[in-house]
């Protein structure tokens, strides 16, 4: 089967799995000419890379990096035959932990290797125009990603100390969310929509997300007290933010959000300026890909 390896030398993890490329490429060698190996240059190239493979027929394109490399790799992947693979070494992974992929970036590819996978298809989001597979968010979860990602060191630790800085400085914000039903007014210090039910790191922002359902789960965080703030944080851990008081969560396959201005928001952690008003859209089973053959 044809494959292609797209490698993120830069990801969270990659950069501490000095072991990986070479594996990599052995890989590819036995494969007999089947699977190639691409090392990304930087932004937008892993999109790029897997155009081209689909183009060229061929029909599992394994990302292998963080969330960024995810959804560089998927987006040209969408509504097309070709399944997505998903070796995950960035800080988070949170839509490999959702799908219950091995942690371990060298057992994710000895999977793929042995053919113990199997194809299933999963929703896409589309916010602003931009898919993402994971979540997308503003307020404190964009500035949070906007921090984040400017850190050379990254890991629970770091995701938990760049949260309560940003919670510090952030002020709360109103917006208008509604879905073509229902329409609310809200004051909130943080909203993410999400497709699985985590960010990554075991952050449970939608506990009751599934990637399979063809629904968003949009989730509002209301402003609280810094006294309070450790207790919601915890909850995230815990898996039931969602019970927490004053928290909206709606399902929903569209949803239109008007804010006071334009700002920022992110999709799958990476983070882009969006206009005061933009939609938020699922595309059902709309993306192939690889899944252990049986439940780990």
């Amino acid at each position: 089967m044809k494959t292609l390896l797209i490698y993120n030398p830069i990801s969270g993890r990659t950069k501490r799995t000095s072991r990986l490329l070479p594996l990599l490429r052995d890989f590819a060698a036995a494969s007999r000419g089947l699977t190639t190996v691409a090392i990304t240059e930087g932004p937008g190239h892993a999109t790029a890379l897997a155009r081209e493979a689909v183009a060229g027929g061929t029909e599992r394109v394994v990302a292998v990096g963080g969330d960024g490399t995810l959804n560089e790799t998927a987006q040209s992947l969408v509504r097309t035959p070709a399944a997505l693979g998903l070796v995950p070494c960035g800080s988070g992974n949170g839509l490999a932990r959702h799908l219950g992929l091995p942690k371990s970036p060298v057992s994710c590819l000895e999977l793929i290797a042995r053919g113990r996978t199997r194809v299933a298809t999963i929703d896409t989001g589309v916010a602003d125009g931009k898919p993402f597979f994971n979540a997308m968010g503003f307020g404190l979860d964009a500035e949070v990603s906007r921090r984040f990602n400017s850190l050379r060191r990254r890991g629970l630790p770091a995701y938990a100390k760049t949260v309560w800085d940003a919670y510090r400085s952030y002020r709360p914000e109103r917006c208008i969310v509604s879905n073509g039903t229902r329409s609310a007014t809200i004051e909130l210090l943080l909203l993410a929509v999400a497709n699985s039910d985590q960010y990554g790191n075991n952050a449970y922002i939608a506990p009751r997300a599934s990637v399979h359902d063809g629904q968003l789960n949009l989730v509002s965080v209301p402003p609280v007290s810094w006294f309070k703030a450790p207790l919601v944080i915890s909850r995230l851990f815990l898996g039931n933010i969602d019970r927490t008081r004053g928290v909206e969560h709606w399902l929903g396959g569209h949803f239109r959000i008007e804010r006071s201005a334009d700002g920022l928001i992110h999709t799958d952690g990476e983070t882009h300026p969006a206009g005061r008003v933009f939609d938020v859209t699922v595309i059902p089973s709309s993306l192939r890909i690889l899944l252990p053959a049986s439940p780990p």
